[in-house]
Order: C-alpha cells, then sequence, then structure tokens
C-alpha cells in the first residue's frame, strides 16, 4: 500500500523552471520536467544586463562556457551543454528572434530542437548573413495543431500574430496537467484572426498559462496595427517629393507587406536588398502571399556583402535570379522621388548617401522599436537635413488584448514571464503567481 501511495505521488509531480525571463524581456529559458522528461521551451541571449543596458554579445566569445555559467550569462543547466553527459529531451523555440533561441549553439549536439518551418529557415538566414555560427542543430520541424510526444511530455504547437514569422506558442500536457506558454504575440498585426480565434474559442482546463507582458509599463501604441502602419507610409510618400527610406527589419514580414502595399498605393518602387530578396525567396514556399523580388513595382539592389554571403552559402544561382530586377544607383538617382528604399542604421547608409545627389529633404520612416534609435544616427541624420518619422506598431500585445487573452484561457495559475514590470500582473489580471528566476513551481 505504501509503494502504491509513493508511486502516486511520483506519478503527479511536475516542476516548472523558469532559468530566465521572470523580470526581464529577452533571454526567455523555461524548464518543464517531470521524474522521466526534460524539456526546455526557448534559450534566447539576453537583451539587456542585469543594469537594463544592452547586453553585449561580443563577451560570448571572450569567455569560456564555464565562465559564461559562473557570471551568470548562461543559466547552470544539468546535462544541457555541449561538455556534458546530455539530460535534456528537447527544446521547443517559439520563433526565429535572437532572444528566444540565441545560446542553442553552447546546446548538446544530440538534444532536438523542435520549431517551425519558418523559425528554421529564418535561423539558417541569419547564420549565413549575420555569421551567428550556430553550427549544425539538431531540428525538428513541427506544425500548427500537429501534437508530438517527448517521453512523457505531449507538446501541441499553436500559430501566434507576432512581428516573427511563423512564431509558436505551446500546450504542454503532463500527467493531467495542461500548461500553456504563450510565446510572444499580438493581436493587432496581419495575423490577427490567429489571436481573434484563440480568445473565440480558448483551450479548456489550463492549469498554468505562462503569459508574456512586455508592453507592460510601456506608453499605448501610436500606431495601432499594421493597416495603420500603411496608412501612414502611403500618407508619407505621397507628400515627399525626394528619396524615402525604411529603416525596419528584413525579417518582420508584416512590415515588409505594410510598406509593399503602400508602395503599390502611390505607385512608387520598393527598392529592397539581396538580404531581404534572399528571405522572401526561402518563405515562399511557405507563405505564397509574400512578396517577391519580382513582383510588380520592387526592385533589388545588389551589395557585395550580401552577394559574398549569398555565393558562400551556396546559393550563387540566386544572385542570376535577383539580377533580372537589379537596379544601380544611377536609376535610383533618376527616380528618386518615386522610391522606398530599405536601409538599416549600419555601415551601408553612410554609403548610399554619399551616392545620391541633394539628399537633403530626403526622409526616413523609422519602423522599428524606438529602443534601437541612437542620437548618433539621430545627429548623423540632421547634419545631412534628412528627416525621421518614427512609424511603427509593436510586436507585441497591448494591455487590453492581454487581458482577453488571460480571461479567455482562463488558468488557475498565471505565471509572468518576458515582462520588465511582473509586479503589474496582479492589478490587472487574477491567479497570479510570481517566480523568481530559478525557482522551482512544484505541481
Amino acid at each position: 500500500m505504501e509503494n502504491k501511495i509513493i508511486n502516486l505521488f511520483k506519478k503527479i509531480m511536475i516542476q516548472i523552471i523558469i532559468h530566465r525571463g521572470t523580470k526581464e524581456i529577452g533571454g526567455s529559458c523555461v524548464e518543464i520536467k517531470t521524474d522521466n522528461t526534460r524539456i526546455l521551451i526557448d534559450f534566447g541571449i539576453p537583451l539587456v544586463n542585469k543594469n537594463k543596458k544592452p547586453f553585449d554579445s561580443n563577451i560570448l566569445t571572450k569567455k569560456t562556457l564555464e565562465e559564461l555559467k559562473k557570471t551568470k550569462i548562461l543559466p547552470d543547466i544539468k546535462g544541457l551543454y555541449k561538455n556534458k553527459k546530455k539530460s535534456i529531451d528537447a527544446i521547443l523555440i517559439s520563433h526565429s528572434h535572437l532572444d528566444h533561441y540565441g545560446f542553442l549553439s553552447f546546446v548538446h549536439p544530440e538534444i532536438p530542437i523542435y520549431m517551425s518551418r519558418g523559425a528554421k529557415e529564418l535561423i539558417d538566414i541569419t547564420n549565413i548573413f549575420l555569421k551567428k555560427n550556430l553550427g549544425q542543430i539538431n531540428s525538428i520541424l513541427v506544425k500548427h495543431k500537429e501534437t508530438c510526444q517527448i517521453g512523457d511530455i505531449k507538446i501541441t504547437p499553436n500559430l501566434v500574430d507576432h512581428s516573427a514569422f511563423d512564431a509558436f506558442s505551446y500546450l504542454i500536457e503532463t500527467e493531467g496537467k495542461r500548461i500553456y506558454y504563450s510565446g510572444d504575440f499580438r493581436g493587432h498585426g496581419r495575423k490577427s484572426v490567429l489571436f481573434s480565434r484563440m480568445v473565440e474559442k480558448p483551450l479548456a482546463n489550463i492549469d498554468v498559462l505562462l503569459m508574456e507582458g512586455s508592453m507592460l509599463g510601456r506608453h499605448k501604441l501610436i500606431y495601432e496595427n499594421e493597416r495603420s502602419v500603411e496608412n501612414k507610409i502611403v500618407e508619407i510618400l505621397k507628400a515627399n517629393n525626394n528619396i524615402t527610406f525604411l529603416f525596419t527589419s528584413s525579417q518582420n514580414i508584416d512590415r515588409l507587406v505594410s510598406a509593399y502595399r503602400a508602395c503599390l498605393k502611390t505607385n512608387k518602387i520598393f527598392v529592397i536588398d539581396l538580404y531581404t530578396a534572399f528571405i522572401l525567396e526561402r518563405l515562399k514556399t511557405i507563405s505564397e502571399h509574400i512578396p517577391q523580388f519580382d513582383w510588380k513595382n520592387i526592385r533589388v539592389k545588389f551589395y557585395k556583402s550580401h552577394a559574398d554571403s549569398i555565393a558562400e552559402a551556396g546559393y550563387k544561382d540566386l544572385l542570376y535570379k535577383f539580377n533580372k530586377s537589379k537596379i544601380e544607383m544611377n536609376e535610383i538617382n533618376k527616380n528618386k522621388d518615386n522610391i522606398l528604399m530599405l536601409a538599416r542604421d549600419n555601415s551601408l547608409f553612410p554609403a548610399i548617401l554619399k551616392k545620391i545627389d541633394k539628399v537633403q529633404g530626403a526622409k526616413i520612416i523609422y519602423s522599428m522599436w524606438e529602443g534601437y534609435l541612437k542620437d548618433e544616427f539621430i545627429g548623423f541624420i540632421k547634419h545631412h537635413g534628412i528627416d525621421l518619422e518614427q512609424v511603427h506598431t509593436s510586436g507585441h500585445a497591448v494591455l487590453e488584448d492581454l487581458k482577453k487573452f488571460s480571461e479567455a484561457l482562463n488558468p488557475n495559475m498565471l505565471i509572468p514571464i518576458h515582462t520588465f514590470e511582473p509586479k503589474e500582473y496582479s492589478k490587472h489580471f487574477k491567479n497570479v503567481k510570481m517566480l523568481k528566476d530559478g525557482e522551482v513551481l512544484k505541481m
């Protein structure tokens, strides 16, 4: 009889450990553990240090794995790393932002990494162009609502609306308990129907909801959704009589769609670079609605660094393909007032400006998180007489949508994650349980 009681106790013992993310945005890492199975959800690079200053990823190449664990840059997780015996059964990656997958290069090569096809494509592309050197990861592709088994844990991915393409949340089921990891999500992007479906027909009997809160403590969005961003780009393009630059991530597919639609509405030429053309080419088999280099009103600007990266990765044939839509600087100069040109705050941008005639009066549409905007860059563009306007909507859910989401799922316990404001949760949501990094929650 005593043995039966012990076995019953073992059967229902589940542990949740947030190794990182209880009080910060970025660097997410959650462990779900039973007596027989251990999985991690996300394993990302932090965005900030303890003082909330930007995290310098260069430190990763200057310290040994043991030093990184000792300084708590890497969480000290048994059986995770290359130099130890493997005891983690799998890692689930929610999406292709570095703050959710950027530490995979340290992981034991035999650990399977579960992710969407889109996430895998974008991670591979980042390795090609940004030389992140993740190495060969043991990836397993999973699909929306297709359940798979890892030991005694059942996982079901669910597509979510987020600024990262093909992003997942995860339902984790084990020993009669249901845990939901929201990942990063929103309700105001071009895939907002995914959010609507979730709140209209929510998952039932959720014991624990790990829910992101990136927007808690931030000001209200000026541009409430992608449609309003698109409309503002249209307005700017109509008013500007010089070249217009768009500063955004080439991996933010929703934003590229907004820009392209704005160009069609104003009959402007959307000039993308080889990096962006490569991304769109790789993702077209996942979604046929993604704009392509040879679509109407799209041209491609070649840069040597991008061409070299593509050729070195074995895709030289694509350079010949993209060449059909190539645009040179002389053509850009002749049609300045009819061009929206994708650009970034990097070494290429000053070189571009030097080749543009009479750049004074040009416009930058800054369509990224304002935290990336540096005073040095603002001074640089002012010196050149270039105006900048921020036109952006967040990749994360606003408070109103967080409330709708949590009320729909109605969890027995709601745990804050991926937020700088965990104490705000109890003001807005019920059944909140705050954890500390590394704290073990037993169910």
